[in-house]
């Protein structure tokens, strides 16, 4: 028997026991895990120092290797993520609504775990600890393809991880890793109907566009973010550089990173010059119209490519653009409904932009980089969802959930 086909059945025999868990139960593993990952924080980071020297001899994209990388204070944070999820509600179980019909019929909606969860996602190793954590509070069992890149940190993280729920009365194949990391397996994982309920890809655009095409398990679509700054005309000119500063360079290589700055004409010239250096202090490569080179004359030319590019790194596309309707006609055009930002002073310009823009998230006066589980009080995310079919936004527990209808009778039967 496979490795994949293995653990895909110690998933779905653990997802009929997690279902039917405590909240109690669940609280303590998760408490367990947390302890154990921060007393295991120097087997973790050794581990990691190995994932990220291997990948330096590869590749030296210094956004991706902040994305491998784990640090004590991620770890923390990671540990922490758990102890959120312990605070908040246990939704399995909750009675969503109920209604009596005209036959006496009592006729209710019951959230219920989704049953076993596939991830397949690249070099991030938090995600392991955060699907881990967020299947188990949701009652959902995991099976876990992370990329070649990470697979001794995420081979460490999964060894505490078992430990602690060996130790918690959880069943140990609530989570699994699958080791193998040549695209066969991954390809096989997708078509995994009879074990895997919900595939969930976590990644960049090409990763996520393979799952798509060729899964026969149902997806919920994520991460994809071609994310945009929109400053209107009566914007705080201080302000706006700070958020696209934040948007941009904070953490360059995710997927709630901003990719391309929208400018109003009316306020370009004043905007332009100042932040353009910044953003080029901090790093960052600028490619822009023809109007943004008239401004700034050194700026490389944007392509019709850049308006559609996750770069997932310290380049930014830069456009003048004649008012917020053009704005937002270019959101909508290249965006990728993931995060959205306008800068202004206006309410009259940040309700439109809140009603016209299609994304799962919208934002007036703050950067995109809170799209998060954490930031929005989630405990963290499996991943972001730009879809609009049952989960969108952070993917956390309830979007973990579905529901059954639980029917309550006196004898009736159907004439």
């Amino acid at each position: 028997m496979s490795e994949l086909i293995e653990k895909a059945k110690n998933v779905k025999a653990a997802s009929y026991l997690l279902a039917n868990l405590s909240s109690t139960v669940k609280n303590d593993g998760l408490a367990k895990m947390a302890e154990l990952l921060l007393e295991n924080e120097e087997l973790i980071l050794t581990a990691n120092r190995k994932d990220v020297e291997n990948y330096q001899i590869k590749n030296n994209n210094k956004a991706l290797i902040d994305r491998l990388t784990l640090t004590p204070k991620r770890i923390k944070e990671m540990a922490d993520s758990l102890y959120t999820l312990i605070s908040l509600p246990d939704p399995i179980g909750e009675v969503l609504s109920m209604w009596k019909r005209p036959n006496g019929l009592t006729i209710g909606q019951k959230r219920v775990p989704i049953g076993v969860i596939g991830i397949i996602y690249e070099a991030r190793p938090n995600v392991t600890v955060d699907a881990a954590g967020l299947c188990l509070k949701s009652g959902n069992a995991v099976l876990l393809k992370g990329g070649s890149e990470a697979i001794h940190s995420n081979s460490a993280i999964i060894g505490v991880l078992k430990e602690a729920f060996r130790s918690s009365g959880i069943p140990e194949g609530a989570v699994e890793l699958i080791e193998s990391t040549n695209r066969e397996t991954t390809l096989e994982m997708m078509k995994l109907n009879q074990y895997i309920d919900v595939l969930i890809p976590r990644g960049g655009a090409g990763l996520i566009q393979t799952v798509v095409q060729h899964a026969t398990v149902p997806v919920i679509e994520t991460g994809t973010g071609n994310c945009h700054v929109y400053v209107c005309e009566d914007a705080d000119i201080e302000m706006a550089e700070n958020i696209i500063v934040n948007a941009k360079t904070s953490r360059p290589a995710v997927c709630n990173a901003a990719e391309t700055l929208l400018v109003d004409e009316r306020i370009a010239e004043r905007f332009l010059p100042h932040a353009i250096e910044i953003l080029r202090n901090k790093g960052v490569e600028i490619r822009g119209c023809e109007k943004v080179q008239a401004i700034v004359s050194d700026v490389t030319t944007a392509t019709e490519e850049d308006w559609s590019t996750e770069y997932l790194d310290y380049i930014l596309a830069v456009k003048v653009v004649r008012n917020i309707d053009e704005a937002i006609a270019h959101i909508n055009q290249y965006g990728t409904g993931h995060s959205e930002a306008i800068i202004t002073s206006g309410y009259d310009h940040s309700q439109k932009f809140l009603q016209e823009v299609d994304a799962a998230a919208v934002y007036v006066n703050a950067s995109t980089r809170f799209t998060d589980g954490a930031e929005f009080g989630f405990g963290a995310e499996i991943g972001i969802s730009n879809q609009k079919l049952h989960a969108r936004g952070p993917v956390g527990l309830k979007e973990l959930t579905t529901v059954k209808y639980i029917i309550f009778g006196n004898g009736q039967i159907r004439e």
